[in-house]
């Protein structure tokens, strides 16, 4: 005689939950998302679930696109010397390169990290880590800046991109206020690192761009950081996005 699955109405919600985020979730996030939709389960349940479903989130790899072209101009101090904890939206910020290298072709992204919840405050997408890419993805993010005081630290790694006039000009003329990490250090910008590498084991990694354009590509990564920012539930933030994190604090208009 076969007994019924008392879990199987759950086991097919655990299943969408997992593809719907770009299968990134653990249990406890899993666990966490069913909370949202009135089903509570225990951590241990939800685990064995997943390992009975197959469901296990990517593991991420070390690759790193380096920028470092010599010292162009002199460096500012580390100011930020790994203390990625802010207290309030637009104290720190947290820039570098990525490289994404698909059949098409190469893809370059260049965002702005917020230390206070992780969001991707601004971010521009190209094909070459040229002054544009890094100029103008710091452009959008001087404009979310409204308030007279705030006046945010923005770190760096010692990559040219972040020494040459137009990256200067704009720094100064937004009173930002520039921090670099030590040559060849990239733990000193650990927060930006972890940023990229949740980036590539959700959504590059797993991924099959063998037919994909560079312009279909630059737009998954666009709703990738769009995911990320509003739909994508972190531990830290109390498992609700940025966004919905920002909002439940009364930051957001």
């Amino acid at each position: 005689m076969r007994v019924a699955d008392k879990y199987a109405e759950v086991r097919r919600t655990v299943a969408e939950i997992f593809e719907d985020n770009h299968r990134s979730y653990g249990y406890r996030r899993v666990q966490a998302a069913l909370s949202r939709q009135r089903v509570f389960l225990s951590e241990k349940v939800v685990r064995r679930l997943m390992k009975q479903g197959g469901l296990y989130a990517a593991r991420p790899k070390r690759r790193r696109y380096r920028s470092y072209v010599g010292e162009i101009s002199p460096a500012p101090d580390n100011i930020i010397n790994r203390d990625f904890h802010a207290t309030a939206p637009n104290e720190k910020w947290l820039t570098d390169i990525s490289e994404f290298q698909i059949p098409a072709g190469k893809v370059y992204l260049s965002p702005m990290i917020d230390c206070f919840d992780g969001m991707v405050v601004s971010w521009s997408i190209g094909t070459s880590p040229d002054a544009e890419l890094v100029n103008t993805m710091l452009d959008a993010a001087i404009e979310t800046v409204t308030e007279d005081d705030e006046k945010p630290v923005v770190h760096s790694d010692r990559g040219g991109h972040y020494r040459w006039p137009g990256w200067l000009s704009r720094v100064a003329k937004a009173n930002l206020i520039r921090s670099m990490s030590r040559k060849a250090c990239s733990p000193d910008n650990a927060a930006c690192e972890g940023f990229f590498g949740r980036l590539k084991t959700e959504m590059f990694y797993p991924g099959d761009w063998r037919s994909t354009t560079i312009a279909q590509f630059a737009e998954a990564l666009n709703a990738y950081i769009r995911w990320y920012n509003e739909k994508r539930i972190k531990g830290s933030l109390g498992y609700l996005s940025p966004i919905e994190y920002r909002e439940s604090l009364g930051l957001t208009t």
